[in-house]
This record gives structure tokens, sequence and C-alpha cells, in this order.
């Protein structure tokens, strides 16, 4: 039966062939009589064939090989021509550059007396004059870090660790890691970094890494290294398929590789990536998954364990994003905080970013980005051979790096040792979690998700969240304005484990949030309505160009100048 079976199906298969292959050849028949008829000479068929096939190419790349959707696109095109009728674009400038008035009038403003430098001053400043001139530079500013008030940016600033560090830097500052051959202590440090990182993420023997001047470099370096590899496959436009709350330095790597940046929606719940969604992203052209351990904006570790499995399932690598949390992470089950397996025991996972300048408490300047395989590292490797200089080879984005941001970081981890980190990840992650379980007490406000780490934040379906932020600005704190959902949060550092800060900032909170709900429907002003505003405005682009405004007056120094350019220092 079973023959007869497979006879029946083959003589099926073969009659549908042949039936095809009579439709293909009437076809054929159809188009040669149609030339004939109408006189078409070779050359015309020629070229219109070429013109044929040149528009298919320009459709399918027009469709599918771009770096934004065709939604994206359509919005951009609109928007532009918005910009560019008689009266929306004219009036849109004006908004723009009152917005950038007011951004420069905030970043400009100088103490009696204080004025620019504009060139070389002609004879150069003594020691003595240059330390006073640089004790005016660092007391400007109000914002006091050391007393707990800053959403991470300092993550430990005690006074014997600035004193290590600064000495270590003075005997490594001419160094520089581009020549190990003439600084052979700093490429063992570096090495030391590395090996030290790796046992800290269960990493196995054929693990290997290398150390980056931050966070976004390390992230850089991973999309990188999985869009060389999948190139080499053959793919044209590299994936990476990431989470919303993922950080924007992957975005950075998709527009400055050429990559295209799948976002996947997270949980409205625990504000975890839904793994459902991020399955159904995946396609021929994925090159890499992407999973926080903790994300930025609510400190909320995505399901790292399910990200793994989906990578070994399709035999994608999986890089987790460990940047804020990777000094955390690795000592919270010492401090007596129990998590599932994030790192390298995870089968599937890849690559990993830590930054040691965060929670590792080097200055900043150091990160690390580890590889489970050294495959990896070598897809991030730029190599020029034939250049009339030598043979050009960089591990990294940087060419010269400075030897003493090295030294630093090995001298930081080396003073402070496990002992120290399991006792500073308890502190941090123990001042987070009370924050997180207090503001949970308060009317009117609800904190995102479950908080598991160093980072909580909060926001109010009752009335503008950015209220109860520029109340606790005017009291001194500075906190992390988000977006989409409109929110705040604290990134808890060292320096908010100190006695009393905790419930300062919850007090502080209280206060706000009672004087937000005297009058729920008032207006934000300040800052918080520029944040606020940025949301609702559908032109993305018109954020952009605030954004290279807000970059350029960080640059510039004539604009609030009044009293004209001088040359050398006012002391």
């Amino acid at each position: 039966m079973a023959l007869f079976g497979m006879d029946v199906y083959l003589h099926v298969l073969l009659e549908s062939a042949f039936k095809v292959s009579d439709y293909v050849t009437s076809i054929e028949e159809s188009f040669n009589t149609y030339i004939e008829q109408n006189g078409y000479p070779p050359h015309q068929l020629f070229l219109f064939t070429i013109a044929v096939t040149l528009l298919m190419v320009w459709l399918y790349r027009f469709f599918f090989m771009h770096e934004l959707s065709m939604w994206e696109r359509f919005k951009l095109s609109l928007f532009k021509t918005v910009r560019r009728l008689p009266y929306f674009g004219p009036q849109i400038q004006r908004e723009v550059e009152k917005t950038l008035d007011k951004m420069a009038g905030s970043m400009f403003q100088l103490p009696p007396g204080m004025k620019y430098v504009y060139g070389l001053p002609e004879n150069g400043l003594s020691e003595d004059q240059v330390m006073r001139a640089v004790k005016g530079y660092q007391q400007l500013g109000h914002v006091d870090w050391k007393k707990g008030n800053v959403s991470g940016t300092v993550y430990s600033g005690q006074p014997e660790l600035t004193q290590l560090c600064t000495k270590v830097y003075g005997e490594f500052a001419w160094s520089n890691p581009l020549h190990p051959d003439v600084f052979p202590g700093v490429r063992k440090m570096e090495a030391e970094v590395v090996a030290m990182t790796l046992k800290m993420f269960n990493a196995g023997a054929n693990a290997c890494g290398a150390m980056t001047s931050g966070g976004t470099e390390s992230i850089l370096m991973a999309c990188l290294a999985y869009r060389n590899m999948a190139k080499e496959r053959g793919v044209t436009l590299p994936e990476i398929i990431a989470p919303f709350s993922v950080h924007a330095a992957f975005d950075k790597a998709a527009h400055y590789f050429g990559m295209r940046i799948i976002h996947v929606r997270m949980d409205p719940k625990s504000w975890k990536v839904n793994i459902k969604a991020m399955r159904r992203s995946i396609s021929s052209s994925t090159c890499m998954l992407v999973g926080s351990a903790p994300q930025f904006p609510h400190g909320i570790i995505d399901p790292i364990a399910d990200i793994a499995k989906l990578g070994k399932r399709y035999g994608i690598p999986v890089h987790v994003d460990a940047c804020l949390g990777g000094f955390l992470l690795p000592f919270m089950g010492k401090a007596g905080f129990e998590l599932p397996p994030f790192d390298f025991r995870l089968d599937g996972v890849t690559s990993i970013s830590a930054d040691t300048h965060k929670y590792g408490f080097a200055p900043k300047g150091s990160s690390v980005v580890l590889y489970s395989d050294k495959k990896y590292r070598h897809s991030q490797y730029f190599v020029q051979p034939n250049w009339p200089g030598g043979v050009y080879a960089t591990g990294t984005m940087a060419g010269s790096r400075a030897g003493a941001i090295v030294a630093a970081c090995w001298a930081t981890m080396m003073n402070i040792g496990e002992d120290g980190y399991v006792e500073s990840t308890k502190k941090i992650v123990k001042a987070a979690r009370y924050i997180a379980k207090e503001l949970k007490k308060i009317d009117g406000i609800f904190v995102f998700g479950e908080p598991e780490v160093s980072v909580v934040a909060f926001g109010s379906e009752v009335f503008d969240i950015y209220r109860v932020s520029n109340t606790l600005t005017a009291k001194g704190w500075n906190l992390n304005s988000l977006q989409f959902p409109s929110s705040i949060h604290l990134c808890c550092t060292l320096c908010h484990t100190l006695p009393g800060v905790t419930d300062r900032f919850i007090n502080d909170v209280k206060n706000a949030v009672a004087d937000a709900l005297a009058d729920p429907q008032a207006k934000t002003t300040g800052q918080g309505a520029i944040y606020g505003m940025a949301q609702s405005v559908p032109d993305r682009k018109i954020i952009a160009d605030i954004a290279w405004g807000y970059l350029d007056c960080v640059y510039d120094i004539k604009r609030k100048d009044k009293d004209g350019p001088v040359n050398g220092m006012h002391h």
C-alpha cells in the first residue's frame, strides 16, 4: 500500500510539472507572437529588459532594504513637506529658536567677573594661576552630588578612592595602550581587567573581551562584530532586534554601521520585553538579539534566559547589555539578593557589555565588552595591512587611548576586591528597594514594574509627573526625566547609601506629590514643560533640531558673552 501511495504521489507530481511547463510554453509563444506582430527590434527588447530589471532592483531596495520602515519614511516625507509650507515652516523655526534661547540662557550663566577664553594666553600661566582658575571652573554649578542629590552620574566619589586613582593616574599619565611594546605594564593591566570581569560573568575557557571608553563604545563594538559576521554570510542590511527600552547606543550603532534596528514592545505590567513579539520579529536578516540587565529607564531586567533560548534556537548571537548593572548583578547572590542566571552560564548568550566606570567605581572613560568565543571579538577588529605607515590594527574604535584610565580602572578593581563589591552591592540594592517600597505607599504615583537592582522609576496617572520633577529640582535634586510614557527615575549610587539620604528623598517626593495633587490639572513649566511638549510633537525631526541646537550650545562660548571675546584667563 505504501508503494502504491508513493506511485500515485509521483504521478500527480509529474503531471503537475508537465502542466506548469505547458503553461510557461504558452506564455512564451504568446509573448513571441506579440513581439513579431508589433515588430520590436532586438535593441529595444534589450534596453527594455535592462530597464525592468533596474526597476525591480530599485523597488526591492525601496521596500525591503532601507534602514527605516515604510511608515517611518512616509512620516518623514510628510512632515518635511509641511515644514516647507509658507506659514508653518517659519512658525516652527521661531518656536525652535525660542526653545534654544531658553536652553542657552540656562547653560551660559557664569558668576560675576568670569568670562570665556577665546584664545591662548600670550604668556603661559603659572601653576598657581592655573590651579586658581581650575578651582573656579570646578565650582560652577549648583547640584551637590556629594550629598546624594544626583541620579547616577557619580557612582562612588569616596575621597580615599579619589586619592588612589589620582596617584595611579599620575604614574601612567603619558602612557598609550596603542604601543604595548613601549608600555607593557598598561597592556598587562588591560588584559587583567578583562580577565577579572570575565570571571565575574562566569565565562568559559575560550571567552575573551576588550576594554573600551564607555558603555556606548562597548555596545557599538558588539553590534559591529555581529554586523560584520552577518555581512560575511550575505546579509545586505543586518537587523538588530532589541526591546523598546534598550539603550539608545543600539540606535546609534544602527545609524553608524548601516543596520536596521527593530524595537520590540514591552509588557505593560512588568516592563520586560515581550518574548513572543521578539520571536515574531526574527528574520533571515537578524544579526543579533538584545536584552538589558537592567534597562536604563525603569531598572527592569529583561528575561535574559528566554532571549538566550531564542538565540540558540535560531542560531542568532545574543548580547546582554549590563552596562548599568554589570558590577552589581554578579555580586547580588553573595549580597543576599537571588536572581536568575543572566550571564555566560546561559547557553546562547554570546556577549556582555559592562561599565567599570559605573558601579565598578573606576574613573570615567572605561568599560568592557566580553564575548563567549574569540571568533566574535575577531569580527570587531580593524586591520589595514597596506598603510604606508605600517600594518595598522586596533581592537576597538580608538587608536591612541589614555593608559592612565586603564591603570586607574585596574587599581580601583584591585583596591575594592570582591568583598568590597559585595558590600557596596548590598548597600545600593537595599537602598533602591527601600525607596521603591516607600514610593509605592504614596497615593497619586506608581512605580514601574518591580525594580530589582538600583534604578527606581515612577510616574502618575493623576497629574503631570514632570511637576514633581520640577519641585524636586528646586529642592536641589537632579533626577532623570523619561518619556513614552512620562516618568522620572532615581539611579541609586553609594552617595544614596549615606545616612538620611533615602528618607530625605522620600519625604521630598511626598511633599512634591501633595503639591501636585492640590491642583492636578495645573500645567508644567520649565524643563518639564519642554519634555512634555517634546513627547506630543509628532514630527520627531523638530525634536532632533532642538537636540542639535542643544549640542551646539555645549560648544558655543559666544552666544551669551556680552563683554565680547578676550584672550587669556580671567583671574
